[in-house]
């Protein structure tokens, strides 16, 4: 099993996952980032775990199909098997999709469909419902979609600030996603009408 996780940022979901890969919790042959950003600070925390970083700019290409070639290929020379976005700032197109069908995972700060988009967590915070979360899913042709893996609430306190409830966020996504993953690498995931079963 071959795995790539793409990310733009910082990096922290990049960290928990290759931390549990180093723990031998998910067994994996070869893991590698692919980065579109050469700023991104999730760079340096590649090069310092020895992870290979394949940079891919979409400023390099003439269009968003080129630049999506330029990925497949290169995850082809890498033979993966598993994509994972950990903050990869980029909507994947529909003949990505496709051609990556249920082994491309994303991690949402929201318990999908509650709280798509971008700012979900400070979504959350300002309705103030009891719960949100944290959902890992395949992605599928739409934004913030696809069948639901793993999913666990977060409690909404009174006294919360926003900090404090992206932190506790935060630490449940660096929890569940690895897990997520454990799940597809030991073939625990099977998928019938666009719903995920365990076991």
């Amino acid at each position: 099993m071959n795995l790539a996780i793409f990310a733009s940022g910082n990096g922290s979901n990049f960290s928990a996952i290759v931390k549990a890969i180093k723990q031998k919790k998910i067994k994996v042959r070869s893991v590698i980032l692919v980065c579109d950003k050469p700023e991104a600070f999730v760079i340096q925390r590649a090069q310092k775990a020895k992870i290979p970083v394949v940079l891919i700019r979409r400023e390099d290409f003439v269009n968003r199909g080129d630049f999506e070639e330029g990925i497949v290929q290169r995850l082809k020379n890498y033979k993966i098997n598993l994509i994972v976005l950990a903050g990869f700032m980029r909507i994947l197109s529909v003949s990505f999709v496709k051609l990556y069908h249920n082994r491309v995972m994303n991690i949402h700060p929201s318990l999908l469909p509650d709280f798509k988009g971008a700012h979900a967590i400070e979504d959350a915070f300002k309705h103030k419902p009891s719960f949100t979360g944290v959902t890992v899913h395949f992605i599928d042709e739409q934004v913030d979609n696809g069948p639901v893996i793993l999913q666990q609430k977060v409690k909404i306190n009174k006294s919360d600030s926003l900090f404090l409830l992206e932190r506790r966020i935060h630490a449940l996504e660096h929890k569940l996603y690895p897990e997520a993953i454990k799940l597809f690498v030991n073939a625990k995931l099977k998928i019938r009408a666009g719903k995920v079963y365990l076991g």
